[in-house]
């Protein structure tokens, strides 16, 4: 019985004789490739075939890469996006900053406008927050004596009448709007020149128009302006517009509700009107025109006392005249000078009578 090895325990040429003779084999394929180019064709096809091998090798790296890739770039995304988010909290607030300061700059343009069309001197003020009496329609503003402001001067806005100074302090006032219950101001429908008053109702946006009869010449969309005969608001200012007309057919009254045309409730800034409240005296007659009416009394006093004195000396003139006389031709003659004029009184008694009654 023979004993044989494995084959893969079979013994064959050296390890160096094999080293040595593929070394060689590769020293020839360098020195005939480098210097002929006739393994580039070989070098292409072994290349082509070979190619899905290395794809099919290089998945899991290649897959390795794209998971690292997309936590990456998840986190990179995410922190974008908070900066994004903030920048555009930042952008947000700058917006409405610059809007607001916007619509500021366009309210102060329309006052410096409005300053110049009114014929009083103003000055400019700023809100510094609500009354805090939740049942008055109030607010404080940054200006008091110091600067010119007293009680009952006007505060309007660059479209009308807002309210009224009712406290003022130092260096601050307090302003009731129009549409405290308290609050009045006389108004004229600009259609027509009807005058009468507006009252406030302690809601904002409203106003009444009271006591107005009910066929009044009132229509909703009149506008209402100050009519001036209060000595307290300049006349033309714009107050509100006729909202809503109901006539009271039972009673003597209808109801008529207004809103303001002034930004009560929306504004910062206001124009206080500095108007000279005080009420002049009734002027008294100069020195000289006493003189006169005492001059003229004594002129007529005198006057009456000579026409007395002439119609009793006209009296006694016939009565001294016909005591010497005593003859018969005068007394006819004085007879028949009588009879015509007491026939006059005597007409003209009736008449007299009937003119004074």
């Amino acid at each position: 019985m023979e004993y044989s090895p494995p084959p893969l325990f079979k013994q064959g040429a050296p390890a160096l004789a094999k080293v040595v003779f593929f070394a060689l084999i590769a020293i020839i394929l360098l020195v005939a490739d480098s210097r002929m180019r006739s393994l580039a064709l070989i070098r292409q096809l072994v290349g082509t075939a070979l190619y899905p091998l290395q794809m099919v090798a290089m998945m899991p790296r290649n897959a390795a890469y794209k998971v690292g890739d997309y936590f990456t770039a998840q986190s990179s995304l995410e922190t974008e996006l908070k900066n994004l988010k903030r920048q555009q909290v930042a952008n947000a607030l700058i917006l409405q900053q610059a809007q607001q300061m916007n619509a500021e700059n366009l309210h102060l343009r329309k006052l410096l406008e409005v300053r110049e069309r009114v014929p009083v001197k103003s000055v400019l003020s700023e809100i510094l927050y609500d009354a805090r009496d939740a049942f008055t329609r109030k607010i404080v503003m940054d200006r008091g004596t110091h600067d010119g402001v007293a009680l009952g001067q006007p505060v309007i806005d660059a479209i009308g009448v807002v309210g009224q100074v009712t406290r003022v302090f130092m260096l601050t006032s307090e302003v009731t709007l129009l549409t405290d219950k308290d609050q009045a101001i006389p108004v004229q429908v600009v259609r027509n020149g009807l005058r009468s008053v507006a009252y406030g109702r302690g809601q904002a946006g409203v106003l009444d128009l009271r006591f107005m009869a009910a066929n009044a010449d009132i229509k909703v969309g009149d506008v209402l302006v100050t009519s001036g005969i209060d000595g307290v608001y300049p006349p033309g200012l714009a107050v509100a517009r006729v909202q809503q007309v109901d006539s009271n057919a039972t009673g003597a009254f209808g109801r008529i509700v207004c809103q303001p045309l002034a930004g009560i409730d929306r504004n910062r800034q206001l124009l206080i009107l500095l108007a000279d409240l005080h009420i002049a005296p009734r002027p008294e007659p100069e020195p000289g025109d006493k003189l006169g009416k005492k001059r003229a009394g004594k002129e007529a006093v005198k006057a009456n006392g000579n026409d007395a004195a002439a119609q009793t000396s006209v009296k006694d003139a016939p009565k001294e005249a016909a005591k010497p006389a005593q003859s018969d031709a005068a007394k006819p003659a004085q007879s028949d000078a009588a009879k015509p004029a007491q026939n006059n009184a005597a007409k003209q008694g009736p008449k007299a009578k009937e003119a004074a009654q």
